[in-house]
């Protein structure tokens, strides 16, 4: 398969897209070409540097490059000549399985909904994020910013996304889906959280466990935790900050070490016609390598093919 990479996306590009693209590279039958989109003389040299395989990979040249501090829509409209427009042109043509940036989240998410575009059915995609259990697992959190205002069949359709996920990505049987809510009881909450609870208990695609607590979240409680992109940022950057307390202070924990985005990669945006990955903009060679890892099972495993028939059955 071909996946495409952002290389010039991200605040260490392109030195450390390449050295990921070194490390994936080096692992055995990986069986994939890796189109990489960005100044060509510098990827040549990098990859002289990093001794990566020509045979491996693709150069596709692109200028100049979208900043993190850009508008998105108007970087994607005036620069559709640079490193991210691209990848997103092999993808929407066939030409890449998948496409990775750690660049502008802006402009990846006007991307992936506009040149992409959302699957038949899906009223909106979404984003999900890690969770590190305390039993040494992974939970899936959706929405964590796409959707900072949401309906109740959002939440249903989150749902559902984030469970196939978490059953073929994560390799989670029959994931546990909980809504992030202020009490475990049914009745709780806001309008939005005890509507949507009423269409979640009558889903019968996803197996559904419940209200879930803020104190539940890094515990067993569900392998898939749903909320608006509003709360689930909020938990989401709560959680980045909990590990970097802990490298400050120089504490060595298996579980808090486990908070490192970078073991994960990026996130994926769930509900849209492609794999996609978003990587965070102060990614390192692992972040990179996890996040074609990913890319790679999502193709592998036909994901999208899934969730589309879910939502087309």
């Amino acid at each position: 398969m071909n996946i495409a990479l952002d290389m010039m996306g991200g605040d260490f590009a392109p030195n450390e897209a390449a050295k990921g693209v070194q490390l994936f590279l080096s692992q055995p039958k990986q069986n994939v070409q890796l189109i990489l989109a960005g100044d060509e003389k510098k990827i040549e040299q990098l990859a002289k540097d990093h001794k990566i395989n020509p045979e491996n990979i693709t150069i596709v040249h692109a200028e100049p490059v979208i900043e993190m501090h850009e508008h998105p829509t108007k970087a994607l409209k005036e620069k559709q000549k640079s490193s991210m427009p691209i990848g997103f042109h092999l993808l929407a043509s066939g030409k890449a399985g998948a496409f990775i940036s750690a660049g502008n989240t802006g402009a990846m998410m006007v991307g992936s909904l506009f040149t992409i575009k959302a699957n038949e059915g899906v009223l909106r995609p979404t984003i999900g994020a890690y969770l590190p259990k305390e039993n040494g697992d992974l939970s899936l959190l959706a929405d964590v910013g796409l959707n900072t205002d949401c309906k109740p069949e959002n939440l249903n359709q989150f749902a559902v996304l984030g469970s196939l996920f978490a059953k073929y990505i994560l390799n989670t049987p029959n994931p546990r889906v909980a809504l992030v809510n202020l009490g475990e009881e049914e009745g709780k909450g806001n309008l939005l959280t005890q509507a949507a609870y009423a269409l979640l208990k009558e889903n019968k695609q996803i197996n559904f466990v419940g209200n879930a607590e803020g104190r539940d979240l890094l515990r067993d409680k569900a392998d898939v935790y749903i909320c608006d992109g509003f709360t689930g940022n909020v938990i989401l950057k709560f959680a980045e900050s909990i590990y970097d307390i802990v490298q400050n202070r120089k504490i060595q924990d298996e579980h808090f070490n486990r908070f490192n985005f970078e073991i994960c990669g990026g996130v994926p945006v769930l509900g849209v016609n492609k794999p996609i990955i978003i990587g965070h903009g102060i990614s390192h060679a692992k972040a990179f390598d996890n996040m074609i890892r990913m890319a790679k099972k999502m193709y592998d495993e036909k994901l999208i093919d899934i969730m589309r028939n879910s939502f087309t059955a």
